[in-house]
C-alpha cells in the first residue's frame, strides 16, 4: 500500500517539480523573485534588499533568471546608464508559489536567536 502511494508521488528526472525547482534553485533566486513582485527594481535596490549577497552572486542569479525567461532586464539609453529588472509574465506566474513559501516560512520556520556580539 505504501509503495503505491510513493509510486504515485515519484518524480523522476525531468518531472515538472524537478524542472520548476531547477528554475528557482539558487541561494538568492527565490528572494530576488519575491522582491520583484513589488515591481521593477534597479540593481542597487535589489542589493540593499539582499545585504548578504555579493554583487557577483546577484549578477549571476539575475542573468540566470533572465536566461530562463523569468526576469526582464531593461536598459535605458541615458547617462549614466540605468538598468531595471522586472518579472516577465512567466515570472509573474510564480507569485502564488512565492507567497505560499513566505506563508509556510512564517508559520513553520523558527527565526534564529539573536547573538550577543
Amino acid at each position: 500500500m505504501a509503495r503505491t502511494h510513493h509510486a504515485r508521488l515519484d518524480c523522476g528526472p525531468g518531472c515538472p517539480v524537478e524542472r520548476t525547482l531547477q528554475l528557482i534553485d539558487g541561494k538568492w533566486k527565490g528572494v530576488v523573485l519575491f522582491h520583484l513582485l513589488e515591481g521593477p527594481m534597479r540593481f542597487n535596490q535589489l542589493r540593499r534588499q539582499l545585504q548578504n549577497c555579493t554583487q557577483r552572486m546577484l549578477t549571476n542569479q539575475l542573468r540566470e533568471l533572465e536566461a530562463d525567461g523569468l526576469v526582464h532586464r531593461k536598459i535605458y539609453a541615458q547617462v549614466p546608464p540605468k538598468v531595471e529588472y522586472s518579472l516577465t509574465p512567466l515570472g509573474r506566474t510564480l507569485e502564488p508559489i512565492l507567497l505560499a513559501l513566505k506563508s509556510w516560512g512564517e508559520a513553520h520556520v523558527i527565526a534564529p536567536a539573536p547573538t550577543d556580539s
